[in-house]
Order: C-alpha cells, then structure tokens, then sequence
C-alpha cells in the first residue's frame, strides 16, 4: 500500500468527550484521575511530558522530561540545573509542560512558573534512583559538547571504580529538582470532526480555579 502524504495524514478521534460537568474542582484532582486511566490503558510511559522553556528574550525551546512527583503545589521533575534547560529557567522562571497520551486521544497543557525544590529533597530522589542512573547524572556534563561518546564512557568507567564499594552517590550540587506551580492546566479530549472538547481551569488572584471551555 502506497504511503499517504503527509497531509493526507489525520485521526477522527471517538472514544470519549469531556465536559465541565465531567470534571473535579481541582485542576490537580482532575490530573490525577487522567494519569490513573493513562496507567491502566498502558499508555506508553505517561509520565513522560513536553518542557518548554525560553530565554529573557522569549525565545522557545522544549524537551521531553519524566514528571516525578505530583502534589497539591505542582508537578515535579529532575534535571542538571547546568543544562540548556536549567539555564533558561534560571533566567526565566515561566515554563510551559504538555502531556500527550495518543491511546486516550487526550493532552493536557500546563503553564506556570518553575521553582527548586529543597535540597534535601533532590539528595534523597537522587540516592533512590538506580546507581547507574546516579552515576550517569554525575559523569554528564549535560548539554555541553564533547569530542565523543568515548568521553562519557571513560569517565563512567572511573566513576565505577571509584564508588565500586558504595550503594549511592553523593549528590551532585548542579543536579536536583523543579517544581512547576500551575497558573493554567487545560484538558483537551479529542472528538470527531475536530470538533475537541477543551476544559481550561486558570488560576485567579483569590487563589480559586476558574473553569471554561474553549472552542477548539
């Protein structure tokens, strides 16, 4: 069978529709019961999410970053604060996540503004994490150039060597993790003819969620 053009190719999304009266209070509530069903569907690793970021100057950048914790506050994931990412929001605290979850025919779109979580904190996800991935965090200058992939094997070979007796590592001090605090989440089910359902909740200055819906 001859490939479709690229424009040619489109989905008319059906399984399911979403209206404001289908949704919880809470923005964060409402993440958690998609995240759930994203989990039981099997959704090819749903926490994966979009991190967008941009300079002072509004210049846009985004990346796939796992989300690793979720709580009342926000969304919370790791990172090196020296990579390109890290040095956009130490600049420029405002950020952007997107989830996309294809089998569900579901996104959802965050924004807010990013903040360090404590240092304690990141020490002790970081020692949670398998030592191989500790180790990995530690020998990568992230985002850096380097001559070869040969530079990042010797210096995890040393790195074996030396903490071959440990269980963990120390913490790296330019490694730890964000928390995004929402101001916008919206969800977005897909359904046919274009016709998407969109539930946006934005955050007012009395600290209430306001809920609409958005044309698609």
């Amino acid at each position: 069978m001859p490939r479709k053009k690229l424009a040619d190719l489109r989905e008319d999304y059906s399984k399911k529709q979403l209206d404001i009266t289908d949704v919880v209070a809470n923005p964060i509530e409402q993440f958690k019961v998609w995240f759930e069903e994203a989990q039981k569907s099997k959704v090819p690793e749903p926490n994966a999410m979009t991190l967008a970021t941009a300079t002072p100057n509004g210049i846009p950048s985004a990346r796939i970053v796992l989300l690793k914790e979720l709580n009342e506050d926000g969304f919370i994931f790791y990172t090196n604060y020296k990579s390109h990412k890290g040095k956009e929001l130490a600049k420029n605290s405002n950020a952007a996540l997107v989830f996309c979850w294809l089998g569900l025919e579901r996104q959802v779109r965050i924004e807010g503004v990013v903040k360090k979580v404590s240092r304690d904190k990141s020490k002790t996800y970081f020692q949670s994490r398998p030592k191989k991935s500790q180790m990995g965090a530690c020998v990568s200058s992230q985002s850096k150039v380097i001559k070869s992939r040969s530079v990042l094997e010797e210096n995890m070979a040393a790195l074996e060597q030396k903490y071959q007796d440990a269980d963990v590592l120390p913490c790296p001090t330019h490694w730890g993790g964000y928390q995004l605090e929402p101001t916008v989440i919206e969800f977005w089910q897909g359904r046919r003819s274009r016709l998407h359902d969109r539930i946006q909740y934005k955050l007012l200055k009395n600290g209430k969620w306001k809920i609409v819906r958005l044309a698609p």
